[in-house]
């Protein structure tokens, strides 16, 4: 079996995932990982998938152009590349940074070079701009790993004054008290 990963754009609409799914069933591929939202109004997924050895990257994209046309969704197909060993990573905790504010372009960009220059990685990005000016309906969710050296207090002082600087309100909590501050 080799791994593709498929990305699946298009207008939202009851199904998508449905004929994504049975697509990859009918030619037995086993969805491994799947990650899928909505933005705005455009549906926005990706699959990767295990495929039998016979199944090559155009017939894949041939099976789901053929059920995804009629649906007005655009389909790309990638074979997920074998890599070396796995890169050793940082030990990490997870945080959750929220930021709220103004619309105006920059925000992400201002936030995440900041996030770059200390290595912090993001694993999880929710943006929603729906008020101008509304500082109360522009809202960034920021999942993180910080690696566990990141010296705390630099980090933290960057990260507030290019929040000040974008005129944001930033909140950052270790995720675990994020959760459980936020538990329904």
């Amino acid at each position: 079996m080799e791994k593709f990963v498929l990305s699946i754009l298009g207008t939202d609409r009851p199904g998508i995932v449905a004929a994504v799914s049975r697509v990859l069933a009918d030619l037995c591929c086993n969805v491994e990982d799947v990650s899928q939202t909505i933005l705005q109004d455009e549906f926005v997924g990706i699959v990767i998938a295990s495929v039998p050895d016979a199944i090559s990257a155009d017939v894949l994209r041939a099976g789901m152009g053929k059920a995804l046309d009629s649906l007005r969704l655009h389909v790309a197909v990638k074979k997920l590349e074998k890599s070396g060993p796995p890169r050793p990573r940082p030990v990490c905790e997870p945080f959750v940074i929220v930021t709220t504010g103004p619309d105006k372009v920059g925000l992400v960009a201002g936030v995440t070079e900041v996030l770059a220059d200390f290595g912090v990685n993001i694993t999880q990005l929710k943006a929603a701009f729906r008020g101008g000016d509304d500082p109360h309906r522009n809202t960034m969710i920021y999942e993180v790993d910080v690696p566990v050296e990141t010296d705390q207090q630099a980090f933290r002082e960057r990260l507030r004054g290019k929040a000040a600087e974008l005129d944001l309100e930033l909140s950052l909590q270790h995720r675990d008290i994020f959760e459980a501050v936020h538990r329904i």
